[in-house]
């Protein structure tokens, strides 16, 4: 259980959320929700186990029903601490005894349950064997929204992650870049994001010259030169939230071709930027980044989807991407960071976390988009 987040929501926070998933189990035609532990168990609880085991940890709720928590009785202790404890029952077992029938006691024998994402298939496999009329679907395929709409509570914590991330970003910009490794600028921003608040660092890309094709480029023992562009990564968990930012820097003064393929990033960031409004189709971001950089010629460079949610997670639903026509809602966070790849050569990257407000957006990142030079 992260402190700080535990501290910030109540008892009562976590029983609304418990309400409000069971609900949305129940209209989407599901008997319930089982959830493992991991960050859905921790944003409807504020339980984290003390350590991932073999032993069944479980969140039951359906509609109608108090909630109840199967947790082993070694770690009962630990879960009566959570911060949503007072607002569900503890049912603990020993080992021993068989924590599926004492689970399977409390679901509807033919019943179709929502399973969170990361599951163990051990625990899957053997409430199946005992519940075998049972059937199950994963959490992000029976509810994807389920945490996608942020209380002013948890926006206040996603923007001081953003802050965090933003204050990351003009400490990095000043430490030297030519003739050290991408690794260990990587290792500079983790120490600036855990410096500023960060509890879990969760990626550090520093993806230098022609490393900047690479997306998702892993920093490593390539020495950065002058005349080299660098997309700049990074982000984690703040308070149990997340921050995620993007920025593309120039050791020395760019190449014509440099600055004017970062300014079409630019341009197709802020188009993404301005078409989030209520009632807009997710796709309708993706649309406006992607066509600006389509237009210029180099539509077959831009090879990921726009944006994604984030929250008590780095990457979660909702995603910006051509097809998805889920409507826009106030208080949904997610990036939108377009980007230009060119093999062999060069990338540029540009990304900001914005929310959605009553009349538009709201950027939780505000570092300046411009070219960035480095030294």
């Amino acid at each position: 259980m992260t402190g700080s987040t535990a501290a910030t929501f109540t008892a009562d926070d976590y029983r609304a959320r418990m309400g409000r998933a069971a609900r949305a189990a129940a209209e989407a035609g599901l008997a319930g929700l089982l959830v493992a532990p991991g960050p859905d168990l921790v944003w409807l609880t504020g339980y984290t186990p003390p350590a991932v085991t073999e032993r069944l940890t479980l969140l039951v709720l359906a509609a109608g029903q108090d909630p109840v928590l199967v947790v082993p009785a070694l770690e009962a202790p630990d879960a009566h601490r959570a911060a949503g404890a007072s607002a569900l029952t503890l049912r603990d077992w020993t080992d021993g005894k068989d924590p599926y029938a004492a689970t399977a006691a409390l679901l509807d024998a033919s019943g179709r349950f929502g399973i969170s994402d990361n599951a163990w298939a051990l625990h899957l496999l053997a409430l199946q064997q005992a519940l075998p009329g049972s059937s199950y679907a994963s959490l992000t395929e029976a509810l994807p929204m389920l945490r996608a709409v942020k209380d002013a509570a948890e926006l206040d914590l996603m923007a001081a992650a953003g802050a965090a991330a933003d204050a990351t970003f003009e400490e990095i910009r000043n430490v030297p870049f030519a003739g050290r490794r991408e690794s260990e600028v990587a290792a500079d921003l983790d120490r600036l994001l855990r410096g500023h608040g960060h509890e879990q660092v969760d990626f550090t890309i520093v993806a230098s010259g022609p490393n900047g094709a690479n997306p998702h480029h892993e920093a490593g023992e390539r020495v950065i030169a002058r005349g080299d562009m660098i997309v700049l990564d990074f982000g984690g968990l703040r308070d149990g939230y997340g921050s995620d930012t993007s920025r593309t820097v120039h050791v020395g003064e760019p190449t014509d071709e440099e600055r004017r393929v970062h300014d079409l990033v630019r341009e197709a960031q802020e188009a993404g930027f301005r078409a989030v409004r209520p009632g807009a189709a997710c796709q309708d971001v993706d649309r406006a980044a992607r066509r600006v950089i389509a237009d210029a010629g180099y539509g077959e460079y831009f090879i990921h989807r726009t944006g994604h949610g984030i929250g008590v997670t780095t990457h979660e639903p909702p995603y910006m991407i051509e097809g998805e026509e889920r409507p826009l809602v106030p208080g949904m966070c997610f990036s939108v960071e377009p980007g230009i790849y060119l093999p062999g050569r060069f990338g540029v990257r540009i990304e900001d976390i914005v929310t959605v407000t009553e009349d538009g957006g709201r950027r939780l990142n505000t570092t300046t988009r411009e070219l960035v030079i480095v030294e």
